[in-house]
């Protein structure tokens, strides 16, 4: 039985929950206080967490006061299908203020037809803020697909100063 810390902080947003292995790796991420609900997106049973700090928490208090790179540079461990792997490495790549479109990032990884399966991906993304899938967006701009609520979508975009493609937003 593998064991896991788990941590929540408060940030701006909502309670943000974090999930670390052994090796000091995000597995899961998200805002929500329920950490069984956060652990289940990367098949982490409750049973398994073990209260305690996370050493990716400094990265997240460090982006709410203003190092928006911070979480980037924590490492994560997510399993997924080689596709999804390539795409949360290509999200990882999405300068700060910037936003892709599905399709768009489909087609920078050379499949200019996948973009539901961009989609599928990011929405499989367990660990949220670490791996930037808020910054993709629909076609048209609109700020769809975010498992933590579209209001959570648009601050973080807002906080790394992003223009909104959709001046509607």
């Amino acid at each position: 039985m593998s064991q896991f810390i788990v941590d929540t902080i408060d940030t701006a947003d909502d309670p943000f929950t974090l999930v670390e292995n052994g090796n000091g790796e995000v597995v899961a991420a998200g805002w929500s206080a329920d950490a069984g609900t956060v652990a289940a997106r990367a098949g982490v049973a409750i049973g398994d967490l073990t209260p305690g700090e996370c050493a990716a928490s400094a990265a997240v208090r460090a982006f709410y006061a203003g190092d928006l790179d911070a979480p980037t540079r924590v490492p994560v461990a997510q399993r997924g299908t080689e596709f999804q792997l390539a795409v949360w490495e290509a999200l990882r790549t999405i300068p700060l203020g910037n936003v892709r479109r599905y399709g768009e990032l489909a087609a920078e990884l050379g499949n200019p037809g996948a973009s539901r399966a961009v989609g599928a991906a990011c929405g499989r993304n367990a660990v949220a803020l670490f791996v930037p899938c808020h910054r993709v967006v629909g076609a048209s701009g609109a700020l769809t697909g975010f498992a933590w609520g579209v209001d959570v979508k648009r601050s973080l975009l807002a906080r790394e100063g992003a223009v909104p493609v959709n001046p509607r937003l």
